[in-house]
């Protein structure tokens, strides 16, 4: 597609009326992959770190089965530890521990995990322990749980009686009365006997919307604070993964959580498949946010094996002979979200705790894949199959990693071929990159696929960064009836182990801080609306990549918003044509975010950049002021 220098006027040149045109009421929403420890160790609440020993060196080369454990010995206990897989809890969780308590001494024997960087608690909360345990000794066993500080200071604990009888889950209570960070959970066993120990868990009472086996309550809620119109999950490359075995499969992160198949992780560590389909369903419910899963295209990442470092392809397709199998895993998931009660996937769907649908209308077949006969035929057979059985259902394809070359070509005459309703678009550039490209979809054909912007950012944090992404933004809403959905990634990272950067939210165990991208993010996505209005603000015959606009209606409450950049150095006078907006109310709020450009949000020191709310006459629209490195959002009451 063509660049051009971005008109000021809010369309190309051509276009001089002052006219309205609907646009997707699905517009701006989130990605989430499991990158950076984004689930594990981040939205995901669980506190207890490879809490079913499932991990391996396969997941990391100095990682095993006891990776965060400790085996405990103290006041004089002893006894053996090992890690055995003849009798397990579930087949598809293999590993379990086996505790021989051969003196439990004063303080018992047991083992204690580390947690995610350390364990860190509320004062005033509480948190759910259990564990499954079998009794393999003929006498019950006491059991002592603690929260503890490297002190040896116990900030929580439980105790209770093992029975015999096979594997049992028992569960408790911990109340936590200060706060603390880098505490460890033990379990210790308190007379001789033999244990087997699976699935340990923590987990705060206080997750978001208190869903069981939940997520971390404040780092959901900032998402949900954007208010998404919807949820792209669980990847990103995350989803055809690194080699065919590593492909994510949905059916193997439903149903009770001891009974998932957890695997390595294509960004280097493991996935415990707690945060499932059924939690990212459930959280698209929770936050108003329609769910667009995605699903590999019968083939790996083209990066598998770590390709990208050498310029290879590592991509693989399914065998031929696979496919009919794997098109019905994708039915089959259509079903879990859509089916009634009695369909056989609807029921799990029930089983669950959800027998209401959970109303799917998008789902993602491929990610940014390499353009290549494996890829194409693959796609190809399942998007036939699913538009044939499920046309009430958008498929969303996919056109390379990049903004151009030679996947993106290929990509788009594959899409044009096939006539796929929406495509995925991915680019991470320098920020001149989304000045200079603000003009990028006026000139799509509005006759073939609707695009997704699926992935996309400006390498940075700085509210330079933000504000080229905000003026970029506005020609998203331009061109709303085009591009169907846009979503900044990656959404999560946890401070001490990020994979990529930039992302929206960073966070540790005890906090998160929200980018000036983020900010952004929040002020489009708070301020949509579903009609674009033409022409309605004006730089006194200024032509500069640096500032542009947009001017949007909310037919639900008749709102008008305008958004106003300038990435400039300069402050610029604009001019809003009242008389074009037919605007009765004086009432109107101004939400300002403005800085120094290289201004940032960090985890450690306090913020610098906040919007700054107030109240705005409209009158002072034909002469509104633009300050420099800027973003302007005018909300004028409607009614």
């Amino acid at each position: 597609m063509a660049t051009t220098v971005f008109a000021q006027s809010g369309n190309s040149e051509k276009d001089k009326s002052t006219t309205t045109k609907t646009i997707s009421p699905d517009l701006f929403g989130v990605f989430f992959e499991d990158l950076s420890y984004a689930a594990d160790g981040g939205l995901y609440a669980e506190l207890v770190q490879n809490r079913s020993f499932e991990y391996s060196a396969s997941d990391k080369k100095d990682w095993n089965s006891l990776t965060a454990w400790e085996y405990i010995t103290q006041g004089y206990s002893y006894g053996t530890l090992s890690i055995e897989s003849a009798h397990p809890v579930h087949p598809n969780n293999p590993h379990y521990l086996l505790l021989n308590i051969e003196d439990s001494g004063q303080e018992g024997l047991g083992i204690s995990n580390s947690g995610y960087d350390g364990i860190t608690v509320k004062a005033g909360e509480q948190y759910n322990f259990s564990v499954y345990l079998q009794q393999l000794s003929p006498n019950p066993i006491p059991v002592t749980v603690q929260l503890r500080d490297k002190k040896g200071t116990v900030y929580g604990a439980a105790t209770f009686i093992t029975e015999s009888g096979g594997w049992k889950k028992y569960n408790n209570v911990l109340t936590v009365n200060q706060t603390a960070d880098s505490l460890k959970l033990f379990v210790l066993a308190k007379k001789p006997g033999k244990l087997a120990i699976d699935e340990v868990s923590l987990f705060p009472q206080n997750t978001f919307k208190g869903e069981a086996n939940g997520l971390r309550a404040d780092l959901a809620q900032a998402i949900a604070d954007l208010q998404p119109k919807f949820m792209r999950f669980p990847g990103g490359c995350l989803v055809h993964g690194d080699g065919l075995g590593n492909m994510y499969r949905w059916k193997n992160t439903i149903g009770p959580v001891e009974q998932r198949i957890q695997q390595r992780n294509i960004w280097n560590y493991h996935q415990s498949i707690g945060l499932g389909f059924y939690e990212y369903f459930r959280f698209c419910e929770d936050i108003g946010a329609k769910p667009l899963p995605v699903v590999a295209a019968g083939v790996s990442c083209q990066n598998s094996g770590g390709t990208w470092r050498i310029g290879g392809i590592g991509q693989k397709g399914l065998p031929l002979t696979d496919m009919q199998g794997y098109i019905q895993d994708v039915l089959d998931l259509i079903e879990y979200a859509n089916g009634p009660v009695n369909s056989k996937w609807g029921a799990q769907r029930a089983a669950a705790g959800h027998p209401k649908p959970f109303n799917l209308q998008y789902v993602g077949i491929g990610n940014e894949d390499k353009q290549t006969d494996d890829f194409r035929l693959r796609f190809k057979m399942i998007y036939d199959v699913v538009k044939a059985k499920h046309p009430e259902i958008t498929v969303v394809g996919t056109v390379g990693p990049s903004p151009s070359g030679d996947d993106y070509d290929q990509g788009w005459k594959f899409a044009n071929l096939l006539n796929i309703p929406i495509v995925d678009e991915h680019f991470y550039e320098r920020p001149e990159w989304f000045l200079s490209n603000n003009a990028r979809y006026d000139t799509y054909n509005r006759k073939k696929s609707e695009v997704y912007i699926g992935e996309y950012a400006s390498q940075g944090n700085d509210l330079i960064n933000a504000l080229t992404e905000a003026a970029f933004m506005t020609s998203i809403e331009r061109n709303g009836d085009v591009v169907r959905m846009a979503s900044y990634a990656p959404l999560l990272a946890n401070s001490k182990h990020t994979s990529w950067n930039p992302n929206l939210i960073y966070f540790n165990n005890s906090k998160w801080v929200p980018t000036v991208n983020y900010y952004v993010q929040q002020l489009f996505s708070v301020n949509q609306g579903d009609s674009y209005i033409r022409n309605v603000v004006t730089f006194n015959g200024i032509t500069d990549s640096t500032l542009a606009a947009s001017c949007v209606k909310d037919s639900r409450t008749g709102d008008i918003i305008i958004k106003i950049v300038n990435a400039g150095t300069t402050a610029t006078s604009s001019k809003i044509d009242l008389k074009a907006l037919n605007i009765q109310s004086k009432k109107a709020k101004l939400n300002i975010l403005k800085g120094n450009p290289n201004d940032k949000n960090t985890l450690n020191e306090p913020l610098k950049l906040v919007p700054i709310v107030s109240d705005f006459d409209t009158k002072t629209l034909n002469n509104y002021t633009v300050p420099a490195y800027s973003l302007s959002v005018i909300r004028i009451k409607g009614r």
